[in-house]
């Protein structure tokens, strides 16, 4: 093995370890989304799930700091919230909340940052223009696939009501969700111009240079 082989895989294993700042930020975007639950929602589909601010808080997390560190912090913030702090919306917490309508949306959000922080990764990677678009795309599609999904599989286990009657309680939260999605785009591609060690230079070192000869 050369020493540019053993150098390529020394960066590699360096890239995979998280630092103390990278903690720090799990921890602090944890937080983000246990402060979005706090404020009050408004529960407008005949199953009582409300809109919050937590969707808008999961995508800006994966937005920001990419798959890895985007599920974690929205992973911590389940468990933590699964233990018994009262950190889900409206003041809910404990296991009991797997039981209720709001569970498969729960259970979806360190998915959904898993899945939006690796598109994130793609438009970084592969654009140099229209970012908060294709952002707003990736988060909008996430959203659909993932979010939702589970969120009315959850509903119809959850409760008596068919998967038709799930997905028309479910099509409520499109119009809030592709404002948020907007919102986030525009403040990741605001942060990742003023932080770009955050997730932007991250990128631009994972794509391996061709060697020397």
């Amino acid at each position: 093995m050369g020493n540019t082989d053993t150098a390529v895989i020394s960066i590699s294993n360096k890239k995979r370890r998280w630092n103390a700042t990278d903690l720090g930020l799990i921890a602090v975007f944890a937080a983000l989304v246990a402060g979005s639950a706090l404020v009050p929602g408004l529960a407008v589909n005949g199953f009582g799930v409300p809109i919050t601010f937590q969707t808008l808080a999961v995508m800006l997390t994966g937005l920001v700091l990419g798959p890895g560190r985007g599920f974690a912090a929205v992973g911590l913030y389940v468990l933590l919230g699964l233990a018994g702090l009262p950190i889900f919306s409206q003041g809910r917490s404990g296991l009991g909340i797997l039981a209720g309508p709001s569970a498969g949306y729960i259970l979806a959000f360190p998915v959904a940052a898993l899945v939006v922080g690796w598109l994130a990764t793609v438009v970084i990677r592969r654009t140099t223009k229209a970012r908060a678009l294709w952002l707003f795309l990736s988060a909008t599609v996430t959203s659909v696939v993932v979010v939702h999904s589970l969120g009315i599989a959850g509903i119809a286990l959850n409760t008596k009501a068919t998967l038709g009657q799930a997905f028309l309680s479910d099509v409520v939260f499109y119009p809030g969700d592709i404002i948020k999605n907007i919102l986030a785009a525009v403040i990741a591609v605001a942060l990742h111009r003023a932080f770009p060690d955050i997730l932007v230079r991250r990128v631009k070192r994972s794509v391996t240079q061709p060697a020397n000869a």
